[in-house]
């Protein structure tokens, strides 16, 4: 795991070395281990690498030939890419997968890239074709950002290192907030930096630098078109198979791996695959709150420990952690977060970072197998609206009221989301209940200034959310939900996942996100998937084997809820006063200020409304007034 940095000079000026480490040591904490530099001609690079495989011999940037690399990531089949290049007749200087990079470019060009298996950011430099291409993985595990304007290009991946560049600028997206206040993430390629943009999931963009002109490939989405060839049996082999293999892959490292286990369903299936194959003991991390056992998921997480032997490292992270780190954290994030539990999945990560190198965790596994209980809220509406109209809206039988009344249980602990859920427009549009139950923003909208109001336009913000959750392939409610929040949702997941891992050094690495399982799970017909509204159903029934009844019928599962409207009324009462208080934040315009101190005093348990509101005022201190 490391960090990149590269610059394109369109104007053929050398980019200066000395702007580049600037930019590189902006993020030495990706990778403290070792640090390269390469420029030739209008291109420069800057790479700190993280040593994880190949320690002695794979530095960077590498370059073979008329081509050089910057990576960031892992490329999980490299082992087999190799074998297959050799037998072509390539020969290897090193054993590391950024050298098998450079060989597959070599032998099969760009077509190259949809072939990697992996989290995987990289920039490659071919000199003799006068191209650059820079690469993201399929889910967007690994970040790269741009910066264009009309003299230059500026990568890297993490915005802070842009912002070292002078002519990238710290200016708000206004438009971004707004969308980042409705979802608290954004869509697409959007950054609240204006002129700072994602390279899109599952995509690369070659740039051809004698023109000047660059193109955005899309190299990979999931196929959502049912496969309706094969039966429940062969799903159910083949997602067993595929998910002992991508751990057993994944555990390649030349460094001690551990595991993240919160006791879920997700994490106690990467952690038992991972004992089976890993030797010694395994290493498994997890944290919980003291505030109650609704904040202490640890009994769970004991009963996967024993049942794989794994030594478990616990910490249980205090309102004053929570004061000392959240400002730094924002900083790491370079954003505003996707939820609270950032702060206690980064006091997990450092914990994990003392005691190994590497760790696997169960992320992604919500999104892909449908695991969040709003696609039972949503299906209970469907079913519902079904038996009073006697229709079916996506044309054939995935959830009746019948079927799904043995998993309403899931549901108790989601009443708020419910009472708002029904409020208005109900047995409406797909596309538009789906956005009211993930929209942050409306029992929020009181909290902001009328000026404020008066320029947020929540039907712009759905029409873009619309172009993701209508995909053309995705017929079933349950495909547009689960594809909206694979590309919606998830990457802003995946940020906080890079952030916290990265800013204690230790790579992360999430096994259930292998491209052949989305492939394979998204062909499956929905009532496969969602049979009677279950959530998980097709990973449960491929795991019961070895997972225990006690994780496999937990009906309480709730993430990693942080207790913060208690601390708002006790230990962290003065940060909060001290930050959404203050003279600044009122200057903002944002917030109407008498409503913040009435949300200060009744933020509900389990709400984001008061940690939206930390965050952006945290990240406009750290990046815009500085």
């Amino acid at each position: 795991m490391c960090g990149i940095v590269g610059i394109y000079h369109r104007n053929g000026i050398p980019p200066q070395e000395s702007l580049l480490k600037s930019m590189g040591d902006s993020i030495h904490h990706r990778g403290p281990d070792d640090e390269g530099l390469f420029v030739d001609g209008h291109i420069g690079f800057f790479h700190k690498r993280l040593s994880i495989i190949d320690l002695d011999s794979g530095h960077q940037p590498m370059s073979d030939g008329g081509l050089t690399l910057v990576f960031n990531g892992e490329i999980y089949n490299y082992i087999e890419l190799r074998q297959e290049l050799a037998m072509n007749g390539c020969r290897f200087k090193t054993h590391s997968d950024t050298e098998v990079i450079l060989k597959m470019y070599q032998v099969y060009g760009e077509a190259a890239i949809a072939r990697l298996n992996g989290m995987f950011a990289f920039l490659l430099y071919d000199k003799e074709r006068q191209r650059l291409i820079a690469a993201r993985d399929h889910f967007g595990i690994k970040p790269l950002y741009i910066y264009e304007d009309a003299d230059m290009m500026a990568f890297a991946s993490e915005i802070k290192a842009i912002l070292v560049h002078p002519q990238a600028q710290a200016a708000l997206d206004q438009e971004s907030l707004n969308e980042y206040l409705t979802f608290q993430f954004l869509l697409g390629d959007r950054t609240l930096f204006r002129g700072v943009k994602k390279l899109l999931p599952g995509h690369y963009m070659s740039i051809d630098l004698k023109a000047g002109t660059s193109r955005l490939v899309k190299y990979w989405e999931p196929n959502f078109k049912v496969d309706r060839h094969h039966t429940l049996d062969y799903f159910v082999y083949e997602l067993q198979r595929l998910l002992e293999d991508t751990v057993k892959i994944q555990l390649r490292s030349d460094v001690p791996v551990g595991a993240y286990l919160s006791g879920g369903v997700d994490s106690s299936i990467v952690s038992i695959l991972a004992s089976r194959n890993i030797p010694g003991t395994l290493k498994a991390f997890t944290g919980a709150f003291r505030e109650g056992k609704e904040y202490d998921e640890t009994p769970y997480a004991e009963i996967i420990a024993e049942r794989c032997q794994a030594q478990m490292f616990r910490i249980y992270p205090t309102e004053q952690d929570f004061i000392a780190l959240l400002p730094r954290l924002i900083y790491h994030m370079d954003e505003p977060a996707v939820g609270p539990g950032l702060f206690p999945q980064y006091m997990v990560s450092r914990l994990a970072s003392e005691n190994v190198k590497v760790v696997l965790g169960g992320q992604g596994g919500d999104e892909i197998f449908g695991g969040y209980t709003r696609y039972v809220i949503a299906y209970l509406e469907q079913a519902v609206k079904g038996a009073i109209f006697e229709t079916n809206d996506e044309g054939e039988h995935v959830v009746s009221l019948q079927s799904i009344i043995p998993n309403l249980p899931y549901l108790r602990q989601y009443i708020p989301m419910m009472r708002q859920f029904w409020k208005k427009e109900a047995f409406g549009d797909m596309d538009r209940r789906y956005f009211h139950l993930i929209d942050r923003s409306e029992s929020a909208l009181e909290l902001y200034t009328q000026d404020f109001r008066k320029q947020y336009q929540r039907e712009a913000i759905f029409s873009r959310f619309q172009e993701i959750f209508n995909h053309p392939d995705t017929l079933s409610y349950y495909n547009k939900m689960t594809h909206f929040d694979m590309f919606g949702s998830l990457p802003g997941l995946l940020q906080v996942e890079d952030r916290v891992s990265m800013a204690v050094s230790l790579e992360s690495r999430v096994p259930l996100l292998d491209r052949r399982i989305v492939d394979l799970v998204s062909a499956m017909p929905v009532n496969m998937k969602f049979k009677g509204g279950e959530m998980k159903y097709i990973l449960k029934k491929a795991v019961r084997n070895f997972l225990p009844q006690e994780i496999l019928e937990r009906k309480d599962k709730m993430g990693f809820p942080v207790p913060l409207h208690i601390w708002a009324q006790n230990g962290a009462s003065d940060f909060i006063k001290d930050v959404l208080l203050s003279q600044p934040c009122r200057e903002r315009g944002i917030f109407d200020m008498d409503k913040m101190e009435r949300l200060i005093r009744s933020e509900r348990a389990f709400g984001r409304t008061l940690w939206g509101a930390l965050c952006i005022e945290l990240w406009f201190r750290q990046f815009i007034d500085q």
